[in-house]
């Protein structure tokens, strides 16, 4: 195991640890849904995150979701990079989007002793996405999926897009195919006769990466509008609302 992976261990004993002892003192709160939500009243937090991330772990060989009666679940593709968006095609293509956050690092000594708590916990946060899988090396790429036979197993695969930045969002409007890169929203020309894009991607606007970096595509349905939605860079402006101009936002 790695020191990051050995970190982010022990940040989730620890964080276990402190949350079960803050439910006992508590005790229980009454769930905040339906038409008269009890929700509680909000604490200070001070500029550290709330952290909790499970470890990312896949199906083991055989084992699949339970499914209702009369109904039953197999793979229909493996061995995917941290699939994280999936856009359906009228002819049957299964689109896929493999991407994860990129990898930050506490930037320098200065940083650590300027802001040693910060520093600790932000090194903390990455280490536990790390071990989630959230954050790394991304595939920026569409892979394409095709069941030509209708069996629940696709037998097509291929890149559809690839040199992508973060890909995560698409829309398929009237020829032109769409991608959520994380800097921008892209246009491809694409050709419904082949199913594939025929040339390069042209940037429509752009947008601060970092952060909760996906980028979600709506297209209207009359197809005049496109909406991206944009994720914030913190969870709760930890880095300044400076840094939030512009984030967590839908664009039309």
């Amino acid at each position: 195991m790695t020191v990051s992976g050995m970190f982010a261990r022990g940040v989730a004993m620890i964080g276990g640890t402190m949350a079960r002892a803050r439910g006992r003192r508590e005790g229980s709160h009454e769930p905040a849904f339906g038409r008269t939500p009890v929700i509680p009243a909000a604490k200070p937090q001070g500029s550290l995150m709330t952290l909790k991330m499970p470890a990312a772990r896949g199906w083991a060989a055989g084992q699949t979701p339970i499914a209702a009666p009369g109904l039953q679940v197999n793979p229909f593709a493996t061995n995917l990079e941290h699939p994280r968006w999936i856009e359906v095609l009228s002819n049957g293509d299964v689109l896929v989007a493999e991407a994860r956050g990129a990898t930050e690092t506490v930037k320098s000594l200065i940083a650590v002793v300027m802001h040693p708590v910060k520093s600790i916990f932000t090194y903390a946060a990455l280490s536990t996405m790390k071990r989630a899988g959230a954050v790394g090396v991304s595939a920026n790429r569409i892979t394409r999926l095709h069941d030509a036979d209708s069996d629940g197993v696709a037998e097509v695969r291929d890149v559809f897009l690839d040199g992508l930045n973060q890909p995560f969002g698409m829309a398929l409007v009237a020829g032109t195919f769409y991608v959520g890169n994380t800097d921008g929203a892209v246009a491809f020309p694409y050709d419904a006769g082949t199913g594939r894009v025929t040339g390069p991607g042209r940037k429509l606007v752009g947008f601060k990466p970092g952060g909760h970096w996906t980028r979600s595509l709506l297209a209207s349905p009359d197809g005049s509008k496109l909406y991206v939605g944009v994720g914030s860079r913190g969870n709760i402006g930890e880095d300044g609302m400076a840094a939030e101009e512009g984030r967590a936002a839908i664009y039309e």
